[in-house]
């Protein structure tokens, strides 16, 4: 990913209007949808955006334009969405999915029924309310992985620089979000219709 103009950086820390209103106007909406995304109601997702852009403008002398806005803004989401999940209890270290998952794969690893092509089932606003309601219960650390990635189509390296994790800590959250929305959606009824 290129750095940023640093013309436009230091636009950015001249507090210039148009650079500001730019910034805002090329990502507000997709951070209100991540905040979503997170499970984070209407009102919610909008208060944690307008504290992302203020934490924005409290820290930009920092910002050293090394990535592009949006992954400092992604970032600063991301902290703050930590910050109001903190009442939430700390995942189990034996996540109850893993014994779920394990049990689609036969001895030699293959699928016992193969996974459900999520693409086909969003086609239908029953099953995007389905969808919603499995996101909503997925932890917020697997939720905020699953929603970059799948969602906000942001790759690997850049949900690592947001979250601040490791690729291979990355790639288990992702891999049990998916199984867990797998999971769910199948105990709603909307398996696999052979």
């Amino acid at each position: 990913m290129a750095a940023l103009d640093l013309t436009f950086l230091d636009r950015l820390r001249r507090r210039d209007a148009e650079a500001l209103r730019l910034s805002v106007e090329q990502n507000a909406r997709p951070l209100y949808r991540a905040a979503r995304g997170m499970g984070f109601s209407h009102p919610e997702a909008e208060d944690l955006v307008q504290d992302v852009f203020a934490t924005f403008l409290e820290t930009l002398d920092r910002f050293e334009g090394r990535s592009e806005v949006r992954t400092w803004l992604f970032g600063i989401l991301h902290r703050k969405s930590l910050e109001r999940h903190r009442q939430l209890a700390r995942e189990d270290q034996h996540d109850a999915i893993d014994d779920v998952f394990e049990s689609c794969f036969d001895a030699r690893g293959n699928w016992i029924r193969p996974p459900l092509e999520l693409d086909r089932l969003a086609a239908s606003s029953e099953a995007g309310d389905a969808i919603q309601a499995c996101l909503d219960d997925l932890p917020a650390l697997q939720r905020q992985v699953f929603v970059l990635r799948e969602i906000e189509q942001r790759d690997a390296r850049e949900v690592c620089n947001i979250l601040g994790r490791t690729i291979t800590h990355v790639g288990v959250l992702f891999h049990r979000a998916r199984a867990r929305l797998r999971h769910c959606l199948e105990t709603r009824g909307w398996g696999d219709k052979r």
